[in-house]
């Protein structure tokens, strides 16, 4: 399980380079809902899948759903997403 800073050192290792405020926004928004790494990481892959960019507005919105939803993991985010059919994934 990787942390936050792990995650995103990750994308950048990937050639996906997220710009300070979008790092300063993600752990923001982590605080802001009280989210675990796994699902603060997941709401990132899945705002990029779906946005194919890092969507500040579009993240907190889903990670609080996943919090409100009372999601604890990936899979159960991803299942989650399909299953009210949030992005298409």
């Amino acid at each position: 399980m990787k942390t936050v800073a792990q995650y995103i050192d990750f994308l950048d290792s990937k050639g996906f380079h997220l710009k300070d405020d979008a790092i300063g926004f993600i752990h923001f928004g982590k605080q802001y809902t009280n989210a675990s790494d796994e699902l603060t990481n997941t709401a990132i892959e899945l705002t990029i899948k779906a946005q194919k960019e890092f969507d500040g507005s579009f993240y907190l919105s889903l990670l609080e759903t996943l919090v409100r939803g009372k999601v604890k993991t990936r899979g159960a985010a991803i299942r989650y997403v399909k299953d009210y059919e949030l992005i298409a994934i």
